[in-house]
């Protein structure tokens, strides 16, 4: 496969380009970053290294295959049928994965593809108006009064709260949750996180067209608490073309995928299957916690917590002479005497789900991409 070319409609920051050398010395003018990548893009190696994020494990450089980058690139332009002459806004950085795969498909696929400086808040900087974008959801967040000017936008690197997902149910834009790592390059399957058919927006909240118990795989699932108006609004997974998948022994997602794997990846993440093309993910398997013998998945914990918590935090068990290990809420900032409050009043935890003691931080570690490290954090917290 030639590596040394790229889609005659493909450009940068609103320039085209005759040969490598003239985008080499254009993009040396928007980063190193951006000229970094395309750099190695184009040199002789079959390969790019790339470094994982390390939010669930320690950093490492791993070698992908650049015929598995365009496969890659080419999957997410049929499913999201964004094809040439797209015009799509990266605000991520080059050095991951993420924003290494948006100028993968910019070159692939033809795309008008401006860079901007990956901060939290990208759109502030540009008034244009793009069909789409990769964001993380502290970007999602912070944009959405002007969403409006982005068409479709796939948003990962970390969950998406239910006050956040609540929040996009007024948007015209498409926002797609999706699933992946480094290893799989960028995602291997998305879901959807509004424009649910079954929902009516309006200043009160939803009017469900389905009964409140209304339940279907690949829809959206509506949960309410004592008669407000706080809704978890979630659909399942969806696999992209070329992706099959199963479970191990643990209930941990396997996934094989030909076109851009080189043999199959045993994940750690606990997964519902729903069939041979649609999963619910329900957290990572290395995070269980075994309180006095029952397992507690902390992410499904932090999901329904998400409703009450506008705070940063997380839930960890730690050592306990009695349970074995403590569920404990560690909460970034925030008022303690608030928090104990709502928590106590909050029905949709059961009694092993209700945190035994609450912490705050001033401020949790991050990873190099800005995820919360929580191992890291944690073992902050027990000193």
């Amino acid at each position: 496969m030639n590596y040394t070319k790229f889609h005659k409609n493909f450009t940068l920051n609103g320039q085209s380009f005759i040969n490598i050398e003239e985008l080499l010395v254009f993009s040396e003018t928007i980063s190193n970053d951006v000229f970094s990548f395309f750099k190695c893009w184009f040199d002789t190696n079959n390969y790019i290294a790339v470094q994982t994020s390390g939010s669930t494990g320690k950093p490492k450089m791993i070698k992908l295959q650049k015929k598995f980058m365009i496969n890659s690139a080419l999957a997410t332009g049929d499913y999201f049928n964004v094809y040439d002459k797209t015009k799509a806004l990266l605000c991520l950085s080059p050095n991951y994965i993420a924003g290494k795969m948006m100028l993968v498909r910019a070159m692939v696929l033809g795309w008008h593809i401006d860079v901007v400086e990956p901060n939290s808040n990208p759109l502030k900087s540009t008034k244009t108006k793009y069909d789409f974008c990769a964001m993380v959801p502290l970007q999602l967040s912070n944009s959405l009064s002007q969403l409006y000017r982005i068409k479709k936008i796939i948003v990962g690197g970390g969950a998406t709260s239910n006050a956040l997902i609540h929040k996009l149910q007024g948007v015209t834009t498409k926002v797609y949750a999706t699933y992946g790592m480094t290893e799989t390059i960028t995602h291997i399957a998305v879901k959807k996180l509004n424009n649910f058919d079954i929902y009516n927006t309006s200043d009160e909240g939803f009017d469900c067209a389905q009964p409140d118990n209304y339940v279907s795989s690949n829809s959206a699932e509506l949960s309410l608490r004592g008669g407000t108006t706080w809704q978890s609004l979630e659909s399942n997974y969806l696999t992209l073309p070329n992706i099959k998948i199963k479970t191990d022994p643990r209930n941990c997602l396997v996934i094989d995928a030909p076109k851009i794997l080189d043999k199959q990846i045993i994940t750690n993440d606990l997964v519902e299957l729903i069939s041979e093309t649609e999963f619910k993910w329900l957290g990572r398997y290395d995070n269980i916690i075994n309180s006095g013998g029952v397992k507690l998945i902390p992410e499904q914990i932090e999901k329904k917590l998400s409703a009450i918590i506008d705070y940063r935090f997380f839930v960890v068990g730690i050592p306990d002479e009695k349970l074995g290990e403590k569920l404990v809420l560690v909460v970034e900032g925030g008022n303690i005497s608030n928090l104990k409050f709502q928590i106590s009043n909050f029905k949709q935890l059961s009694k092993y789900e209700t945190p035994k003691k609450i912490h705050v931080l001033e401020n949790f570690i991050e990873t190099n991409t800005n995820k919360i490290d929580r191992t890291k954090t944690t073992k902050l917290l027990l000193k």
